[in-house]
């Protein structure tokens, strides 16, 4: 009976990695244009014929804020965030995925709470300036990483939550870790696997 509900809600997993490949490529473009626009900064600063940007710092740090939250949601997809595992060898398994299940519910808190104080942080510190050097920009845009970050944290967290709640009902999941099951999953679908 389980099997066949996670049957179902397997089809759905093509979302999921579409959506992140979407961000992985949206991740590249904002690397590179962080490149192009440091590379400018600095050529303008000792360079003499080159023009200088004004504006070229503000920008690089908003780059980079969308690129730490935005990878970060992708980290928590991959599983290669952050996370004690030494005792993972010498418990056992069903408790090792309990404890997978009640990490995951506190990323799915922790990304609520990004959502919902990023977006009221953007909205009224966000709202009521502007980029220096940029004074036609709101600083909505400096800010609105944290709950878009966040959105995307708890979506892909949902997806850990269910392949962890998949292998405490499934058995034959056990067998490898769901974890590097779905960053093999992932990595063969961006060809580093053959």
């Amino acid at each position: 009976m389980a099997e066949k509900i996670f049957n179902k809600i397997d089809k759905i997993k093509p979302v999921f990695d579409m959506v992140s490949l979407v961000l992985l490529q949206i991740c590249k473009v904002f690397l590179v244009a962080t490149i192009i626009v440091t590379s400018m900064m600095v050529l303008g600063r000792f360079v003499p014929f080159f023009p200088g940007f004004h504006w070229s710092e503000e920008i690089i740090l908003t780059l980079m804020s969308y690129m730490a939250l935005l990878s970060s949601a992708l980290a928590l997809r991959r599983g290669a965030h952050i996370r004690m595992v030494i005792l993972d060898k010498y418990i056992p398994k069903k408790l090792v995925n309990i404890s997978d299940i009640i990490c995951d519910l506190g990323v799915l808190f922790v990304s609520y709470i990004l959502i919902t104080a990023g977006w009221t942080y953007a909205i009224t510190i966000g709202g009521r300036g502007s980029y220096v050097a940029l004074p036609w920009l709101s600083l909505i845009v400096r800010y609105f990483p944290i709950c878009l970050g966040g959105f995307f944290m708890f979506i892909f967290g949902l997806e850990v939550l269910y392949n962890h709640t998949k292998a405490f009902f499934i058995k034959e999941v056990d067998e490898k870790s769901v974890d590097d099951a779905i960053v093999e999953k992932i990595l063969k679908r961006e060809g580093e696997i053959k």
